[in-house]
């Protein structure tokens, strides 16, 4: 007899109060959309509760609060805070763990780094679940770029990598890059741990359901040619790149001939040039939109109609802004690293992160609809996007491989 699925959504209970959702937010989502479609009621969900005790949760309330995230991602434009704690309460009291009662010996799957800093609490779940272990590890970039990561954040990270390599029974990677990562990890502890790649899937926009309520109009679409950078506003992510080039071009062109950029993400951690420049740069101003908050609706607008998407980031795991893009036909051009390229495959133009000058033409170029902009256009017509469905397939495939071990 099989034992259970169980599917952490630690993140996502973690993260009620959020109007907008992360990259790993919408990672943990698709695991839960997808091993449901895949199991139906035979899914057990599970979290450490905000509370502090770890437990099952139950199905029907797990998949109204997921509903009712996904709407609010979808539909809600966000100028204020983080929700009240007052307005989350009946949530998180409706979803209060229950001790777990395993079927069998099962496998227990995680998609997020939350809690994995605590190894002790990890083996008591597992234990507990009378569970193998599946784990999703999205990077080691804290551990390899400390210099880019929160204060502690190489330290903590290091925890969460040594408590997968000890305890996974099972390894998915979301890229080749992120795999290569993992392996001095894995040989280290002399363990043999089956890795999987799996290619993060792309996010397609749902429409919502006709019963739903109206969300106000997302902002308007600017007429005049414009670019879009999407990811938190964090030292890797290279924003003063794209900053100095505006306030360049600010200096050296009309005004009218300056296309707009639009930076969309929350403001991150050890950023105090690009928050400096953002809100303090007279030349940025009225060419240099910051969207701390935006709806998936209104973010899914701007990217269609961008010239292209910019992603000039000095290191990744993944690039899910990459595959959104190009899914959507917008252009992209980003840093030449080896997760974008498996995102992106030979479409992008890729650039070194450093090279201001070859940025600033290949921006030129895309605004003015140039032999660059023409180039990758043609090139889309030999790509195709990520799915989940492939991804979940490799996710599927190891939970059996898992069941069926002795």
């Amino acid at each position: 007899m099989t034992g259970d699925v169980v599917l952490d959504l630690s993140r996502l209970l973690s993260r009620a109060r959020h109007h907008t959702p992360s990259g790993v937010d919408r990672v943990e989502m698709a695991y839960a959309r997808g091993l449901h479609a895949r199991f139906g009621d035979r899914l057990h969900f599970a979290a450490v509760h905000p509370f502090g005790v770890y437990g099952r949760l139950s199905h029907a309330r797990t998949l109204a609060f997921l509903d009712a995230t996904e709407e609010r991602w979808a539909r809600v434009e966000v100028t204020t805070g983080p929700r009240p704690l007052p307005e989350i309460l009946p949530t998180l009291l409706g979803l209060l763990p229950t001790p777990p009662r395993p079927n069998g010996r099962g496998v227990y799957v995680q998609a997020s780094p939350h809690h994995l800093t605590r190894p002790a609490q990890m083996q008591r779940i597992l234990k507990r679940e009378q569970a193998r272990f599946l784990c999703l590890v999205h990077d080691l970039i804290p551990i390899e770029y400390p210099e880019y990561a929160r204060p502690n954040g190489a330290r903590l990270h290091r925890r969460r990598i040594a408590t997968v390599t000890a305890l996974a029974d099972g390894i998915i990677v979301n890229s080749g890059a992120t795999g290569e990562s993992l392996k001095p990890w894995l040989a280290a502890t002399g363990r043999s741990v089956d890795v999987r790649i799996a290619l993060l899937g792309t996010d397609v926009i749902a429409t919502a359901a006709p019963s739903a309520a109206p969300s106000p109009a997302p902002s308007a679409v600017p007429a005049q040619p414009y670019f879009v950078c999407v990811g938190t506003i964090e030292p890797r992510k290279n924003h003063l790149l794209l900053l100095n080039l505006w306030r360049a071009m600010a200096h050296q062109s009309e005004t009218g001939a300056i296309p707009r950029l639009i930076v969309i993400g929350r403001r991150g951690w050890e950023n105090e040039q690009v928050v400096d420049m953002l809100e303090r740069c007279t030349a940025l101003e009225g060419h240099v939109e910051e969207l701390n908050r935006c709806s998936d609706q209104h973010m899914h607008a701007l990217l269609r109609g961008a010239r292209a998407l910019l992603l000039p980031s000095f290191a990744e795991g993944y690039g899910m802004p990459i595959t959104e893009a190009l899914s959507v036909g917008t252009p992209v051009i980003c840093s030449d690293l080896p997760a974008l390229r498996e995102a992106g495959g030979a479409v992008p133009d890729f650039l070194d992160p450093l090279d201001g000058p070859g940025w600033a033409a290949c921006i030129r170029d895309h605004a003015h609809r140039g032999p660059f902009h023409q180039a990758q256009l043609a090139r889309m017509g030999g790509w195709s996007a990520p799915s989940w469905a492939d991804h979940m397939a490799v996710v599927c495939a190891a939970i059996a491989d898992l069941q069926r071990r002795p």
